[in-house]
């Protein structure tokens, strides 16, 4: 080492330093640090801990009346008048709205018009006035009949014979759940690429096989979803059928209720988790179906709830490691 006049030392002749030693946490990755989603989440839990046992140990709720009730013979009857009632709107609803859909693509401006309209006027009137007009149509029309415009009738039909309180609740469900459906089935087929009906009508294939066999199920992934939670407001509108003399599951418990006024919650509670039973079902069928019509449209199907389930235990697992070997 040489030393300038000025008593400098000469960096060109300094020894080096030897950077410090690695250590093995010098190449681990630290985790961030998120208190407040750990504070966030214990407070959750408090509240769902407090909600829990408010429920558990009020007396109010009489869960032993709960118990009684929950599978009752006049609960399960209304019940199945529910799921009957569910199936045959949902079913007569769905085929309406796909008329419906392809009568507003149409190329007749008769056609689109009154689809239009049919689905302006359902959408705007509340489905308890459709529900009691359908009820006290017989005071409008006392027969119906087919025939002749202006001319005569070649079939005559009583009306007070044909609208009973199931055909009532059915028919009104499923004319107002027709025109929610058409828009539902609307947005699914126009969402379906228009080179996919270019190229159907290139191979020279008739109009009714390209709709069956290409567009319909190509729309079937934007319908799917869309027409469940609608079948999900289907099933809580079917209460309604009460004010038509249908005792559905929600008319059953409001009758035993006006019959047993201390079991008024607890009949509530039950009709409760029946729905909330009932949509569960139908919101599961929903995740398989779409999982189903997702085939070749996604890279990897969407986990199923099982899957995901074992996923997010194994990576709580991996993070409480990592933090734990910090």
């Amino acid at each position: 080492m040489s030393e300038s006049p000025g008593g400098a030392v000469s960096l060109a002749t300094a020894p080096a330093i030897d950077p410090p030693p690695k250590t093995a946490d010098a190449d681990r990755v630290v985790p961030r640090r998120r208190p407040g989603r750990w504070i966030a989440t214990a407070l959750v839990l408090v509240l769902l801990a407090q909600f829990v046992h408010g429920l558990a140990t009020n007396p109010f709720y009489q869960w032993d009346r709960f118990g009684y009730w929950f599978l009752r013979p006049t609960i399960v009857d209304g019940l199945l008048i529910t799921l009957e009632v569910t199936a045959y709107s949902a079913v007569l609803g769905l085929l309406g709205g796909i008329l419906l859909a392809l009568a507003r693509l149409s190329g007749s401006p008769v056609l689109r018009a009154v689809s239009w309209t049919y689905v302006w006027v359902l959408r705007s009137v509340p489905l308890i006035v459709v529900l009691l007009f359908l009820y006290n149509f017989s005071a409008l029309y006392k027969t119906l009949s087919l025939g002749v415009p202006f001319g005569p009738a070649l079939f005559t039909f009583d009306e007070s014979r044909l609208a009973t309180d199931m055909a009532v609740a059915v028919v009104g469900l499923s004319l107002n759940e027709a025109a929610y459906a058409a828009e539902v089935v609307r947005g699914g087929i126009l969402s379906v690429d228009q080179g996919q009906h270019e190229a159907a009508a290139a191979l020279g294939l008739p109009r009714g096989h390209r709709f069956r066999r290409i567009v319909f199920p190509q729309a079937l992934r934007s319908i799917t979803p869309n027409y469940v939670n609608q079948l999900i407001g289907l099933i809580k509108s079917t209460s309604l059928v009460f004010y038509v003399s249908l005792l559905d599951l929600f008319g059953t418990a409001q009758s035993m209720g006006s019959t047993y006024p201390g079991d008024i919650v607890p009949l509530l509670l039950v009709v409760t988790v029946w729905y909330l039973i009932l949509t569960t079902v139908v919101s599961v069928a929903q995740f398989y179906v779409e999982r189903y019509y997702a085939r070749g449209a996604t890279r990897t199907l969407p986990p199923t709830p099982l899957q995901r389930l074992r996923t997010g235990v194994a990576d709580v697992r991996e993070r409480l490691r990592r933090e734990a070997a910090v």
